[in-house]
């Protein structure tokens, strides 16, 4: 994980649990403020909704146990929102799963799947199942890393198909797919650290049309900073294709998220990078948002539809982004913002009739309600957003909220 990302705020924040933006704007709700100890800390995952509204998370650090945790956040009829523990990780040299940095996933029996960085037999991290019970919820470890020949400690978390087979990056992408004597770890494409390659799949793979997986690298492609790409299931196995190597031209994006790809119905993709574009902030790019879509020949064409800039409509996402039914955008950048304390933003791009997308900052962190949101936003069935912060809060540790746009 990238040193600056963690640990860019310390000590204790002591305000606000929500704030109003502007009386007809949108509004920002705080869900809740961890606190740390055996509440949790550290969200660098985004959250996943059942079908009741109920909010779901993992945190990286804390919990009853110490190796952080998996949370539930359930709406009130008064507007409040009520945190309870869903499992406390254990980690470290115990050989049970600990530290997930990743985001959930359920199947259609309300099971829910993710990975954790570290922990597990060998130490390099699991892919897990939570079962929920009467009153409890039980964790099946589905595989424990490192992967046939290499490949460890998976950043994002997995994506599932119709058959049930989990899909995921720990340094190669992988699969795993379910039997009746347990479940087995395929590699379909391992990642040289070379220039030509992309390098650094961090970012949960998307699964698209014709089996198809794309997903997004911090490194390697051609110009070695990072690529879009493409597998594709053959009869003798997974072919690469690069989409997109990022860095291309002068003012290209460069380093791909931490978030995975969003597409749209059309197969279109859409991303951000962390670094690149037109602006610099602190000595590199502020970062770009684009899109990646087949031409009228089947040619992917790529372009930018957002140069993040200094200040205070925040860059540096760290997070892809969100896509609703009408075509908007969603995300948030690590950095930017409040000038009292560049925690990052949320933002909005719609797409206009003709011109350039028109970027909308929805809320600026003031650290006081979290700061530095590093993963991508989920939207519910009304149109409301909801997304996790490393950092701040009331106590320091982290917040998931909600955004009213």
């Amino acid at each position: 994980m990238n040193a600056k990302r963690i640990s860019l705020l310390g000590g204790v924040f002591t305000l606000l649990a929500t704030i109003s933006l502007m009386a007809a704007g949108p509004t920002y709700t705080v869900l809740h403020a961890f606190a740390g100890g055996s509440d949790g800390a550290a969200l660098w995952g985004s959250l996943v909704l059942d079908a009741h509204g109920n909010a779901y998370g993992t945190t990286f650090q804390g919990g009853p146990n110490g190796g952080g945790t998996v949370f539930e956040l359930s709406p009130q009829s008064n507007g409040t929102w009520v945190y309870s523990l869903v499992f406390g990780f254990v980690g470290g040299t115990s050989g049970e799963p600990g530290g997930s940095t990743a985001g959930l996933i359920f199947d259609p029996s309300g099971n829910l799947y993710g990975t954790t960085g570290y922990g597990g037999t060998s130490g390099y991290g699991t892919v897990f199942e939570l079962t929920p019970g009467l009153g409890s919820w039980s964790l099946n470890v589905l595989y424990n890393f490192p992967l046939p020949g290499g490949g460890c400690c998976p950043y994002g978390g997995v994506a599932r198909d119709r058959a049930g087979n989990l899909f995921g990056n720990a340094d190669w992408t992988f699969e795993l797919s379910p039997s009746s004597v347990g479940w087995t770890a395929t590699v379909l494409h391992q990642f040289p650290a070379y220039s030509g390659d992309a390098d650094g799949a961090l970012a949960a793979p998307i699964l698209g049309p014709g089996g198809n997986i794309y997903g997004i690298t911090e490194g390697g492609g051609a110009n070695g900073q990072g690529a879009v790409y493409l597998l594709h299931p053959t009869a003798s196995g997974w072919d690469e294709y690069l989409l997109h190597s990022l860095g291309a031209f002068t003012y290209d994006g460069k380093k791909g998220s931490l978030g995975a790809l969003a597409m749209d119905a059309s197969g279109a993709l859409y991303g951000t990078t962390n670094q690149g574009g037109r602006y610099t902030c602190v000595d590199v790019g502020c970062g770009v948002v684009f899109k990646l879509a087949r031409d009228s020949s089947g040619k992917w064409k790529y372009s930018i539809l957002h140069n993040f800039t200094p200040g205070a409509a925040g860059n540096g996402p760290g997070a892809g982004v969100t896509l609703d039914a009408a075509g908007n955008l969603y995300g948030t950048t690590f950095y930017g913002g409040s000038k009292t304390c560049g925690c990052g933003v949320v933002y909005k791009l719609p797409p206009t009739v003709s011109g350039p997308w028109k970027y909308t900052v929805l809320h600026q962190f003031l650290g006081v309600d979290g700061a530095q949101p590093d993963a991508n936003l989920v939207i519910d069935k009304a149109g409301n957003l909801y997304g996790t912060t490393a950092t701040g809060g009331a106590g320091g540790y982290g917040v998931a909220f909600q955004v009213t746009p």
